[in-house]
């Protein structure tokens, strides 16, 4: 048995292909990924080195790993990525400043063990992060252009019981009962999100994570209410479903003012949990939203799947307002 302890909080190709050159030499037979989405995401990447050699770059994008790899078990230490029950790894790359992921039905784990108690003694701040990174994955699934039957009934338990949950356990990491909350409403939203796709708010928090180093709970979290106002006009009738799940009452009021109140909502959460909600917080330069922009309209992987069609001119007035 050999571990490796050296994890990075957000994985890159350079760690996974010289980490893969280690291993080649110990002919395992079995990846077992603990920890968060960054620790399983690697074990998978590993998986497919391993089995299939080649380097990290070789399998980025859709369909591009050719069979299945080395068993991977995933036991999730945090509730929020959902990557022990998706087909998805996504990796750093600093030579080209960006994140980019392996999509394959050859990814997934071959058995997820998510038990709440591993997530006891998760540090708030990561709770916090990881929790938004989840309730966004069922808001994203749920309004995607590929949602369906089976995705939204997923995604709007997750969000239930995320809601419910998330602003407890940032209050008090001790409470059992909404960790407990946490991991399945996690789980649920990974499920939910493999059957649906994430949007536009992964692809724009892609070069903020990779160009700022902000973690990615984190600005998925702070771009999440921006992106939600831009696609407000996609499906009134879901945004304000949305709405009423983040604790709006929207029994007296219009679609288009549900869903409003809905964009206010998810901006209170995110700063109820101690994130930020504005760019500047995180000091990122106004003069970068530009590159940022451009950046983002190469995650097509991601917007095709947003439910409205964005221009660069729609992305340029997200990191707009986002600042």
């Amino acid at each position: 048995m050999d571990i490796c302890a050296e994890a990075e909080p957000e994985p890159t190709l350079p760690w996974l292909d010289a980490t893969a050159d280690k291993l080649r030499r110990q002919q395992c037979e079995l990846l077992i990924g603990v920890g968060g989405g960054s620790s399983i995401d690697f074990a998978k990447g590993l998986s497919i080195l391993l089995s299939h050699g080649g380097r990290g770059q070789d399998y980025l994008g859709v369909d591009k790993v050719p069979g299945l790899g080395i068993p991977v078990f995933a036991l999730p230490t945090t509730a929020g990525t959902g990557s022990e029950v998706t087909n998805i790894a996504v990796f750093g790359d600093p030579e080209r400043e960006r994140k980019a992921g392996m999509v394959s039905p050859y990814l997934f784990a071959h058995l997820a063990l998510v038990d709440p108690t591993l997530t006891y003694g998760c540090p708030l701040k990561v709770t916090a992060a990881s929790g938004m990174d989840a309730l966004v994955h069922a808001i994203e699934c749920y309004t995607s252009k590929k949602a369906n039957t089976f995705s939204d009934t997923l995604a709007l338990e997750a969000m239930r019981l995320i809601v419910t949950n998330l602003r407890a356990v940032v209050a008090d990491g001790a409470n059992k009962e909404a960790r407990n909350g946490m991991s399945e409403g996690s789980l649920l939203a990974g499920a939910a999100f493999t059957n649906a796709s994430c949007a536009a708010v992964h692809a724009l928090a892609y070069p903020l994570g990779s160009r700022f180093h902000v973690p990615h709970g984190v600005a998925n979290g702070l771009l999440l209410s921006y992106v939600m106002e831009c696609n407000l006009p996609s499906n009134l009738v879901k945004y304000a479903t949305v709405a009423r799940l983040l604790g709006i009452e929207t029994d007296r009021l219009s679609p288009r003012e549900a869903a409003k109140q809905g964009v206010l909502a998810a901006r209170t959460l995110a700063a109820d949990i101690g994130l930020p909600t504005r760019l500047r917080d995180l000091d990122v330069p106004r003069e970068a939203l530009e590159d940022m922009a451009v950046a983002t309209m190469d995650i097509t992987r991601l917007l095709s799947f947003n439910p409205k069609p964005l221009t660069l001119d729609d992305v340029r007035q997200i990191w707009q307002n986002a600042w």
